[in-house]
């Protein structure tokens, strides 16, 4: 009753950020409630709790900001991080996401207001991917902003200075990695989000190996990316080495998903250099080429092409002719209508991907992509659409959301016991999200299992991913559990009243407890 009553209040609610609200009220009030009514109406609260109304949330944090959720940790703080994280009440932490706020989704620098995208995630970890909240902490890295609009702000709940860089942020962050594993251990999934370009790459592949750790935006994104590739090969009848690809954007997104492109490749057969070639990056300048002038960031360097160099975007689909165009560039409306009839007549069913958020930020709706290709192409998201009716026939875009890999991942890395987070990963991930994309999807438009079925989905996907860390060595839970989907079944977490993860006992103790036997609760 207290779930209908709630909803009922919502839906008589006209405001999207009041909504957010409403939600983030009762989040604080009755926690219990909140990820029940989140795990019945996922599909209806996901793209308020985040994308696309998480952005605009974050736009306006500190004017809806009411009471603190999760840790902040300053700049100024360096030096005394273990004692901040010593404050945190919670006995055991699993599971961080922690950002810096420069580049929140589309939207840029947000400073401590992008503090919205860890709580965002958070609660998402909890209602889909099933891990207990009290085992969760989103954490906002504050070092300053580079927003002029923000720092003018009387009321921004951030430092009011520009951003720092170089050696002192450096070791503000390896101190806050140190203490997170000096607090919960070397087994604290520790997920980035939303950092700039320049330290996404260089923070992932810093601490790779030393933590358990990964970026959601480069790995979490290419890996959701990657499924919806896979599945809509079982709608044109290819392959995905006949495949060309072209990104228009070559920031963390687009790179992350080349580079697991080329996995998936190698894996069907591919020499590395091949798979590369028919992959091809777009950014700010232009066309990725080895002409061009100036230095090409390593990074893009594997995919740098001998062609001419063009920063238009129709004259590159001319010469690249993809199968596959795939928007991350923040760029609203790049795919024109132009492109999109070019893409239809060079083949068959062009695959048409315009993943960037929030809503505003797309590259192209869903109805100009099926409208413009004659509804022959497979068109994917990033924020959700409604179903479109061309010629009769109704399609139902796919959502490539995140959410589909990174609960799903935590869990497994989590029940698991998983010290390293490998690449490989998420092409399983990639693999398994994909099969679960039935028939009657593929005939519908979909390329993503339906949002209604995303409980189960993660559930399933976190088995095959707990199966290959068994396989390949990297689980350290003993004994192995014959069954991975009903171990991890075990451990979900239970929003209803009368039930929860840490009142499920094995042998007298937590679900959770025996990846850590001093922890009691």
């Amino acid at each position: 009753m207290q779930v209908e009553l709630v909803m009922a209040n919502i839906r008589a609610i006209k405001e999207d950020l009041t909504k957010y609200m409403y939600l983030r009220d009762l989040q604080d009030h009755n926690k219990r409630l909140f990820y029940r009514v989140l795990q019945l109406y996922t599909t209806e609260l996901m793209p308020i709790v985040y994308t696309p109304i998480v952005g605009a949330a974050c736009q306006k944090y500190s004017m809806l900001f009411k009471r603190p959720r999760g840790l902040f940790i300053t700049v100024h703080d360096a030096g005394r991080v273990p004692s901040i994280l010593a404050n945190w009440p919670e006995p055991d932490v699993k599971a961080i996401v922690v950002t810096d706020g420069e580049r929140i989704l589309g939207l840029g620098d947000l400073g401590a207001n992008g503090m919205g995208i860890p709580v965002g995630k958070m609660a998402l970890y909890s209602a889909i991917g099933g891990i207990p909240p009290e085992l969760t902490l989103p954490v906002c890295i504050d070092v300053g902003t580079n927003n002029e609009t923000l720092l003018k702000d009387p009321y921004y709940i951030g430092l009011r200075q520009k951003r720092v860089k170089g050696n002192e942020y450096d070791h503000l962050i390896d101190e806050f990695m140190e203490a997170v594993v000096r607090r919960w251990g070397r087994q604290t999934l520790i997920q980035f989000e939303d950092f700039a370009n320049n330290n996404a790459f260089r923070l992932l592949e810093k601490y790779k190996t030393r933590y358990c750790v990964f970026n959601d935006d480069i790995q979490g994104t290419a890996s959701v990316a990657v499924a919806g590739i896979i599945a809509s090969l079982k709608i044109t009848g290819t392959k995905i080495t006949q495949h060309t690809f072209l990104f228009q954007g070559a920031g963390e997104a687009a790179l992350g998903t080349a580079d697991l492109l080329v996995m998936a490749m190698e894996q069907e057969g591919m020499s590395t250099e091949d798979a590369r070639s028919r992959i091809w990056l777009i950014d700010s300048q232009g066309l990725v080429t080895l002409s061009r002038t100036g230095r090409v960031d390593p990074h893009k360097q594997h995919y740098a092409k001998q062609a001419t160099e063009s920063k238009n975007l129709e004259e590159i689909v001319d010469l690249v002719r993809p199968s596959c165009i795939i928007g991350v560039s923040a760029v609203s409306g790049a795919f024109t209508a132009s492109i999109l009839k070019k893409l239809a007549a060079f083949h068959k069913r062009p695959i048409v991907f315009a993943l960037s958020n929030p809503t505003s930020k797309a590259e192209c709706t869903a109805e100009e992509a099926y409208q413009h290709t004659e509804g022959r192409c497979v068109f994917a998201s990033g924020s959700p659409f409604d179903p479109v009716v061309y010629n009769g026939k109704t399609y139902v875009p796919g959502q490539g959301n995140n959410a589909y890999i990174f609960p799903g991942v935590a869990l497994a890395v989590m029940a698991c016991g998983v010290n390293e987070i490998r690449d490989e990963v998420f092409l399983v991930a990639a693999k398994a999200l994909a099969d679960l994309v039935t028939k009657q999807d593929c005939e519908e438009g979909r390329v993503y299992p339906a949002l209604e079925t995303i409980n189960e989905t993660s559930l399933r996907l976190a088995a095959k991913v707990a199966q290959w860390f068994y396989t390949e060595g990297f689980a350290t839970h003993r004994p192995e559990p014959d069954d991975k989907y009903l171990f991890l079944k075990g451990k979900l977490y239970d929003a209803t009243y009368d039930g929860s993860s840490f009142t499920k006992h094995i042998n007298g103790k937590s679900a959770w407890s025996s990846l850590n036997p001093s922890f009691t609760r």
